[in-house]
Order: C-alpha cells, then sequence, then structure tokens
C-alpha cells in the first residue's frame, strides 16, 4: 500500500476543491437543499465537461477516464467537504458501479457512456420499507410476459430517485434469486415521491412499481453477488465522503475555538476544548485509515480484501463522521445548534450517511462475517 498522493493526485483535489468552492460553497447548499430537486443541472454539466468528474473511473471503452479508486476517493473526500448536493454520489457511486460489475457487456456500452458524459443521472433502487440492504430483503417482484419483463412493488429510500433518468432496480425474480433491470424515468406505471428526511442536502425517494415495463440486465436470478460488489465500492466511496465532511466539522470547530473569547482569552486555550478537538482529529485519522485503506484494496483489485475493509470502514467512518459534527457543534456552543450555522448541515449529513448503506452494526456484522468470526 503506498500511503502517499502522486503530484497529479494532488492537482486533482485543488482543482476539485477549487470548483466546489464556487458550485457548493454555504449558500449554494442551503439553496440546494431547500430545493425539491436539490440539483444544479450547469454545476453537473460542468463537472462533466470541465472535469470529467462522472466519468472518471469508468473505463476509457465506455467513455470514460479509466483512473483509479483513489483518484475517485479523492474526489468523494472533497465533495464530502463542500456537502455536494446533487445526485454524484447515485450516479457515480451507486449506479456506475452496478453496471460495471454486472454480467452484461451489451448493457455497460449501452448505458456506461451517458452516465460518463454526465447526460445520464442515474441511481440504485435497492432498499425496500424493511431497509434492509441484504439480499433477504428484496421483495420486489418481476414477471417474465409475453411483453417483456414488468416490475411490481415499491423501493424506497431511494438516492436522488425522484429526478434520476435512469434507475437500476433489484427484483426478486425467484424465491431464491435477485436479478438487476434497468428502467427508464419515463416508464409507464413509474411514481416518483421525494422523502421528507433529516438530511436535505442528499435528497431520498419513494419509487412504485405498477407492471412497470423493465430491461434484464445480466443473467436472471444471478445479479446478487454483483450487487454486493457494487456495494462494497459504494461503501468505500461514501467513507472518503465522511472523512471529508468529518475534516470540515474538524476545521471549522478549531477556526471557532481561536477567535471565540471567554473570560479575556480564546476559548481554545482551555484544556476541555484542546482535549475535544484532539479526540475529534484522532477519530478522523482513524477513519482516513480505514477509507484509504478500502480504497487502496479496489485498485489492488483484490475483492475479498476490499470486502472486508469496506465493511470496516463504513463502519468507523460512519460513527466518526457523527462523533465529530456533534463535537463541532459542542464547540461552537449555542450558536452551533441554530439555523444560521453550518454546523447543523454537516450533522444533518452524517447522520444520514450513518444509515445510508446499513448503520453501523450491521456492518461489523458483515465484517465479522466476512472474517468467518
Amino acid at each position: 500500500m503506498d500511503l502517499t498522493f502522486s503530484e497529479e493526485q494532488d492537482d486533482l483535489r485543488k482543482v476539485v476543491r477549487s470548483f466546489l468552492a464556487k458550485y457548493s460553497d454555504e449558500a449554494q447548499v442551503r439553496r440546494l437543499a431547500a430545493d425539491p430537486q436539490g440539483h444544479d443541472p450547469v454545476a453537473w454539466r460542468r463537472m462533466a465537461r470541465e472535469l470529467g468528474l462522472q466519468g472518471l473511473a469508468v473505463p476509457e471503452e465506455y467513455g470514460g477516464s479509466g483512473f483509479g479508486y483513489v483518484d475517485l476517493g479523492i474526489v468523494f473526500e472533497e465533495a464530502g467537504r463542500a456537502l455536494l448536493c446533487g445526485p454524484y454520489f447515485a450516479t457515480v457511486a451507486l449506479a456506475a458501479e452496478a453496471l460495471l460489475r454486472c454480467d452484461d457487456e451489451q448493457a455497460r456500452r449501452d448505458l456506461l457512456p451517458g452516465i460518463a458524459s454526465g447526460a445520464t443521472v442515474a441511481t440504485l433502487a435497492l432498499t425496500e420499507d424493511n431497509g434492509r440492504w441484504d439480499e433477504p430483503g428484496i421483495r420486489l417482484t418481476a414477471r417474465d410476459t409475453a411483453h417483456g419483463w414488468r416490475l411490481t412493488g415499491a423501493k424506497t429510500y431511494v438516492p436522488d430517485g425522484h429526478l434520476a433518468d435512469l434507475l437500476l432496480v433489484a427484483a426478486r425474480t425467484a424465491p431464491s434469486g435477485v436479478s438487476l433491470f434497468a428502467v427508464d424515468a419515463d416508464a409507464a406505471g413509474l411514481q416518483r415521491t421525494v422523502l421528507p428526511t433529516l438530511d436535505q442536502t442528499r435528497k431520498q425517494a419513494r419509487v412504485e412499481f405498477t407492471d412497470t415495463p423493465a430491461r434484464l440486465l445480466g443473467s436472471k436470478d444471478e445479479a446478487w453477488p454483483a450487487l454486493e460488489r457494487a456495494l462494497a465500492t459504494a461503501s468505500v466511496l461514501l467513507a472518503a465522503e465522511q472523512v471529508g465532511g468529518a475534516t470540515a466539522a474538524l476545521d471549522a470547530a478549531v477556526d471557532y475555538a481561536k477567535i471565540r473569547e471567554q473570560y479575556g482569552r480564546p476559548i481554545g486555550s482551555f484544556q476541555g476544548i484542546k482535549h475535544k478537538c484532539a479526540d475529534m482529529l484522532m477519530e478522523i485519522e482513524s477513519a482516513r485509515s480505514a477509507a484509504y485503506g478500502g480504497l487502496w484494496a479496489l485498485d489492488a483489485g483484490d475483492e475479498t480484501e476490499t470486502a472486508i475493509v469496506a465493511a470496516l470502514a463504513q463502519a468507523v467512518c460512519s460513527e466518526a463522521f457523527t462523533k465529530v459534527a456533534g463535537d463541532n457543534i459542542q464547540v461552537h456552543g449555542g450558536i452551533g445548534f441554530t439555523w444560521e450555522h453550518p454546523a447543523h448541515l454537516y450533522f444533518k449529513r452524517a447522520k444520514s450517511s450513518e444509515v445510508l448503506l446499513g448503520t453501523p452494526s450491521y456492518h461489523r456484522e458483515l465484517l465479522a462475517t466476512r472474517l468467518g468470526i
């Protein structure tokens, strides 16, 4: 494992941070959080055309740039730092990864170029009312009819499901089998509703299917192993995003501790604040190690190691982000609880991300299972 970034990767971080400083500053985040769509099409197009971020890790044969996961992790870390609103996680970490891992070369050639170019907003619809991210939790059914496959049921907590052009849907095609389907946004029998959630910087939707036409991707009944690998990748990328968010929260706490005075001295000079900030840093550095370890495992192509480290990273980074975001509010005192201060935005993102791909307890259980404990 190489524990340093290359000069090119450092430059990538600078470019992405500069872009997000303009298109994802606090005013923009607040505006999009209040917007039912939660998405800036102008920023989305510029991310694709000028920076190539949607296709960064998509192989060149599918219209992408073919960079590695460490590079992509840098982008997600900066996105988390800036609380980027919009369908980047849903499109890149969930949908694109599901396509890359499903056994359907034609689907990759048909669908990935649109994602890589920014023309297609996509998402993965997996969880249902039970809130589970495992195979037994999938209950939506698919029927093979004379007119093709049809889906019936509902998915919920679908990231950016309200605006996605393309939905990749996990459905049960046999009592013991799960298949993956592609559904267009204008498909008949499709109904989408934005959900009222704690974190409005990342919209989630309920998606209902009523005899909705769908395209089977890959082999019938055999999608779960590919979905499991895609979810492991998404867990690592979410961990990188959580590290970025936690780092921003620590920076805000330290900056405030330097200027806020009590009894004629900065509060950062008091032992209690010093210790709290030091503990926040330790949480972040432990989380960063776990997230980076997952990114390097992905680039090494070691699926067994990735599955293990992904579960570890998601458990550690979820809790670290929530802890640091909460401590940031404590350092700020009364103002940290108010709507006017951005500290609450990071705390809400932290709590939402903590359960986005399953709770820390769920990922610890996955870790124990994958270690054979």
